[in-house]
């Protein structure tokens, strides 16, 4: 996948994330920053941030939450879906797992 290709699926699914982000429950603030960055702000355990950010050289989504940092990469099969590159989860499920350990609620995204 060239970088041209890459900054299109990350944008995409960017902009999904920011959709589900919206619509969720969760007691959160979010940003959206220049240069691909999403800004999570909880209320919930004093304040803590998840940051989710395209990393453009690697060609991965990148979100550092409080529980560590994970990297993503788009399947090749299915460019829209992105698979961590340590354990295979996908983007959404891990998405959903950091939100609700730092807002304190079960949530589920719908990316």
């Amino acid at each position: 996948m060239d970088e041209r290709e890459f900054n299109t699926f990350a944008d995409a699914m960017l902009a999904r994330i920011e959709r589900a982000l919206e619509s969720s429950a969760a007691d959160l603030d979010f940003e959206i920053k220049p240069g691909g960055v999403i800004e999570l702000e909880f209320d919930h355990g004093g304040g803590s941030k998840i940051i989710i950010n395209r990393h453009t050289a690697a060609r991965e989504i990148w979100i550092a939450a409080k529980s560590g940092g994970y990297h993503f990469k788009a399947d090749s099969s299915d460019p829209l879906r992105w698979l961590g590159t340590r354990d295979g989860v996908d983007l959404a499920v891990a998405l959903s797992r950091c939100i609700s350990e730092q807002a304190g609620v079960v949530v589920k995204l719908d990316i």
